[in-house]
């Protein structure tokens, strides 16, 4: 058996729903069947959605509109879609409460903290002291651009290891993890690179894209395959 991956769309371009092909790939070598999951204004769809796969991937896109973290527009904030960030918010709830396994990835890592009622730094020029160039400016998504520490006792230690390179495509940050939910990597300038629910089989966010990786890094394997062998389980 291979479990159904819902991968929940990016967002739009034009009048275009759209998801990149790293995502879809990952998910297939991860040995997982690949479904997008379009926006949708329902909520008998939303829970459709949450019946209908094994477990789901949040993707990288935009930023969340502020106020929905409690929050004015703030100097370095990009372009955002209301309609989309509640969309994806609403059905993370859905999905957390039906504790299937969410791996969420940069944007979607934020959707996870904010779901849980978590913050985020809206540019990371806003973060006090010193902080890295997050985004890197390489010739391939697949190169790395700076080391993180992982968090003893954290699932993703279990998976990763301690430490490793990553890439970084972000000007946001989470700020405040959200309830029950915990920093499981920091970047050496203290940035949140990681977190997860504890109490929930399995519920990881990475600020990194490791779909963009998969071929080049084995710890990024791991993390895949982690998450698709909870989906067939769960």
């Amino acid at each position: 058996m291979e479990p159904k991956i819902g991968i929940i769309v990016c967002g739009f371009t034009g009048d275009r729903q759209f998801v990149t092909n790293p995502y879809i790939q990952s998910v297939r070598y991860a040995k997982g069947i690949p479904v997008i999951l379009p926006l949708v204004r329902s909520d008998r769809l939303l829970d459709e959605y949450t019946g209908l796969c094994d477990g789901f991937l949040f993707c990288g896109g935009g930023d969340i509109t502020p106020l929905l973290f409690g929050e004015e527009p703030q100097t370095g904030n990009g372009k955002t879609d209301i309609t989309v960030d509640l969309f994806q918010i609403r059905l993370m709830k859905r999905i957390l409460k039906s504790r299937k396994p969410v791996l969420a990835i940069c944007r979607g890592m934020q959707i996870l903290s904010v779901a849980c009622g978590g913050t985020i730094w809206q540019d990371i020029s806003l973060i006090p002291g010193q902080t890295l160039d997050h985004m890197q400016q390489s010739a391939s998504r697949s190169e790395v651009s700076h080391r993180i520490r992982t968090e003893r006792g954290s699932r993703l230690r279990e998976y990763v290891g301690s430490s490793l390179f990553v890439n970084s495509f972000h000007h946001q940050a989470v700020n405040s993890p959200g309830k029950n939910v915990t920093v499981s990597a920091r970047a050496q300038d203290d940035t949140i690179e990681a977190i997860e629910i504890k109490d929930h089989p399995f519920a990881i966010g990475v600020q990194w894209h490791p779909e963009c990786m998969y071929r080049s890094s084995s710890e990024m394997r791991k993390l895949f395959h982690e998450f698709v062998l909870h989906s067939l389980i769960n």
